[in-house]
């Protein structure tokens, strides 16, 4: 869990990851501060994810981002305007 205060939005992308993936760990970073005034900002935060679970063992990159979108469900499409995603099984990085 990431050692800031999140916000609202952030706390929701976390507790769906949570609880869909199951996650041996989990490292969000709300970035949206680093890009106010860019035009997309207006539309949702900015977010980084390190995320290591082990339904991501076995499946590629793609595969593994659409598990992370698919976790967070109609918050991916409100709320969000981008994620940067490392998703890693067990053992990898």
């Amino acid at each position: 869990m990431s050692p800031t205060v999140l916000s609202p939005t952030a706390a929701a992308i976390e507790a769906d990851l949570r609880r869909q993936l199951q996650p041996e760990s989990i490292d969000l970073r709300d970035d949206s501060h680093l890009h106010a005034g860019h035009a997309g900002a207006r539309e949702g935060g900015h977010y980084s994810v390190r995320i290591v679970a082990g339904c991501f063992a076995g499946r590629n990159r793609v595969a593994r981002h659409r598990l992370v979108y698919d976790a967070l469900g109609p918050l991916a499409d409100r709320g969000i305007h981008a994620l940067a995603i490392e998703a890693l099984a067990p053992g990898e990085g």
